[in-house]
């Protein structure tokens, strides 16, 4: 009865609030609305609505999926300080991670449905009752650490809530080893989605042992990014006071991650330029373009600038703890890794084809609104999720919940 309590006040909770408040809401729907429109279009024509073809079978939605599951990973880098070093001023924020975690897998989970065309198909993506083919999918594998990492975070964002709503201390022994796990779920989670890629022998330009690394490194520079932003949003239009040194010991973890992201790019150009085998024709493809076809170059030469602009901004004390040129760098390493993972990882893969024919991507305009439906269902969930979490911490902490509870009893 009293988790059925909390559960109904954060309905509660969620009807209350500001002109802004309802205006980005409504923003949000509307945003949704007009992304199912090209959804109905793709159910009624199937993924001939899209702009993939038999060559260039992963795309957009593809993209946007590694991108965050990256983004989900992310969350360790407040639950390492806040619990392995016990840093207090990360610790009170932590929670955050937690739900920006959760809403990125919901957002993952939501781009393989639409990837997979016809919604029904996806049972087969269920255990027991679907063909999975565990354990010799790699797919299979990343569902469940997914839906693992899923409910690993849900549970512990739910019970931290739940025992903050009725004043409690929270059960250090049943919280502490499931945060800690979730270190190596968050790992867990990029690294079988690299292997994705790179088991595929057949696409040279995957198929390398850093993949899985580079994945890990950038997706530490991306998700603290928008924690970034994300914490100065909160702290302008809430009352939860989040403190510089927070911003600055994320910015500082970030350049370790910035730094093995950018070694560990320059080793694989060392060695696909070096061997010159003819492997090298993705990357020329990538960076240079094949004859009259540059139509990836302009992105990949984007994404290098700006993540190694965004790199010197954070390496450097005197511009990592100056608001603006930390905002411009979170921006920065945000689009560079957003354009790593969507255009400039999965189109090369498949460009040139087997033939060595070059079959020329752009997404289309169902797939772009679609993709703005999925986001402004997980940017509508996010607030939703944050709107409950501030009001509890701070508003409802002054409410005694026993005299509640037992009215309803």
């Amino acid at each position: 009865m009293k988790f059925l309590l909390f559960f109904l006040d954060t309905f509660k909770i969620l009807l209350k609030g500001g002109k802004s408040y309802y205006a980005w809401v409504l923003f949000l729907v509307l945003l949704i609305a007009w992304g199912f429109g090209g959804y109905i279009n793709q159910l009624r024509d199937g993924l001939q609505a899209t702009n993939m073809t038999d060559s260039v079978s992963w795309a957009f939605y593809i993209g946007n999926f590694t991108f965050l599951v990256g983004v989900a990973a992310a969350a360790i880098m407040l639950v390492i300080p806040a619990y392995i070093y016990n840093w207090k001023p990360i610790k009170e924020i932590v929670i955050f991670g937690e739900l920006l975690a959760i809403t990125a897998v919901v957002l993952c989970i939501g781009f393989i449905m639409v990837d997979i065309g016809k919604p029904h198909k996806f049972w087969h993506m269920l255990p027991l009752v679907g063909t999975m083919n565990f354990p010799d999918s790699i797919l299979a594998w990343d569902f469940f650490v997914l839906a693992f990492y899923f409910l690993l975070n849900l549970f512990i964002a739910t019970y931290l809530l739940y025992c903050y709503y009725y004043k409690q201390e929270y059960k250090k022994s049943l919280v502490l080893p499931l945060i800690l796990l979730s270190i190596p779920a968050a790992v867990a989670i990029h690294t079988i989605t690299a292997f994705l890629f790179n088991a595929m022998p057949a696409r040279p330009f995957w198929n390398s042992a850093l993949l899985a690394p580079r994945f890990l490194a950038s997706a530490f520079c991306s998700g603290p990014a928008i924690l970034i932003i994300l914490f100065q949003v909160l702290r302008k239009t809430t009352k939860f006071e989040i403190k510089n040194e927070v911003l600055w010991t994320i910015a500082e973890l970030m350049v370790y991650a910035m730094f093995i992201y950018l070694f560990f790019s320059i080793a694989e150009y060392f060695k696909e330029f070096y061997s010159d085998t003819e492997h090298l024709v993705y990357w020329k493809y990538l960076l240079f373009g094949l004859g009259e076809h540059k139509e990836l170059v302009p992105f990949s030469w984007v994404s290098i600038i700006l993540g190694t602009t965004a790199f010197i901004l954070f390496l450097f004390p005197k511009t990592r703890k100056n608001l603006l040129t930390l905002n411009i760098g979170a921006v920065m390493i945000y689009f560079s890794v957003y354009i790593e993972k969507g255009m400039a990882l999965i189109i090369p893969g498949f460009t040139p084809d087997v033939l060595g024919q070059i079959n020329v991507y752009v997404p289309s305009i169902n797939e772009i609104r679609i993709t703005a439906m999925i986001f402004s269902l997980g940017a509508l969930l996010f607030t939703f999720m944050v709107k409950v979490a501030i009001s509890i911490i701070f508003e409802n902490n002054n409410v005694d919940k026993s005299t509640s509870v037992e009215a309803i009893v």
